[in-house]
């Protein structure tokens, strides 16, 4: 794996930095006058004004009145969509998963990816008899180790994935590409783990029109399976239930 060149971390760009800024000090009141934004974020009370110009031009924002000041619209929704979306998924997920872990006993977790690491949005750990953790949701996992980032790059569109390693900052070399051929061969990822690990994750991808919308690892316990039994045994009941997933998800 290679560093691009010119892949140096660089900083915010400060117009758009301040811009959140404000759009932050605005959603936590149903309105504000310029001056009371420029109290709150530190910002110039003219760059205020010049950045509240752009949102309400730009539809995300909207003056009440000289005395009220600004509030945001409905437009910022917009915004969320992807939350949204990964709301419903696991709505839909949540039912799937709940039944795997009864029949099968161990513990399933569903992840997207978010802002270079990927996230748990839902886990059965808590129903689970052979679960090791309690707590899970939120918790970020690095995407070129873990089981669910490896699966969802190797099942990803090329473009999408080429995407998402230019954000890490990583150029897709001969053995990457050798190691996402084998995921997409065996349907499944593995995490990769210390020759110690106690705990291992397969991890498979949810696919629907040749896009990912997430994938779902099982945690196991190294000493009661081998990879190559955790994917025999269950690699084609992961799947059968990602696929089921992917089609309810309208």
């Amino acid at each position: 794996m290679k560093m691009p060149a010119g892949a140096a971390a660089a900083g915010p760009i400060e117009p758009v930095r301040r811009t959140f800024v404000l759009l932050e000090a605005l959603s936590r009141r149903p309105h504000a006058t310029v001056s009371a934004l420029a109290d709150e974020t530190g910002l110039p009370r003219p760059t205020v004004v010049r950045l509240l110009q752009t949102l309400v031009t730009l539809g995300y924002a909207t003056q009440v009145s000289r005395h009220v000041g600004y509030r945001l619209t409905d437009r910022v929704l917009v915004l969320a969509q992807g939350i949204r979306f990964v709301d419903h998924l696991v709505d839909v997920a949540a039912p799937h998963m709940q039944r795997f872990t009864r029949r099968y006993g161990w513990p399933l977790y569903l992840g997207t990816i978010s802002h270079r690491a990927i996230t748990i949005r839902y886990s059965t750990a808590a129903e689970s008899p052979m679960a090791f953790e309690r707590a899970a949701f939120n918790r970020r996992s690095p995407i070129l180790s873990s089981a669910v980032g490896r699966a969802w790059l190797a099942f990803s569109a090329p473009d999408d994935r080429r995407a998402i390693l230019r954000d890490l900052g990583i150029r897709e070399d001969a053995a990457l590409a050798a190691a996402f051929a084998r995921i997409r061969r065996d349907g499944h990822a593995f995490t990769i783990v210390p020759r110690n690990a106690r705990l291992q994750g397969i991890a498979v991808a949810l696919c629907k029109d040749q896009r990912v919308l997430g994938c779902i690892s099982m945690r196991f316990i190294r000493s009661a399976l081998s990879e190559a039994e955790a994917g025999t045994r269950y690699g084609a009941p992961l799947n059968a239930m990602a696929s089921t997933i992917a089609d309810d998800t309208a």
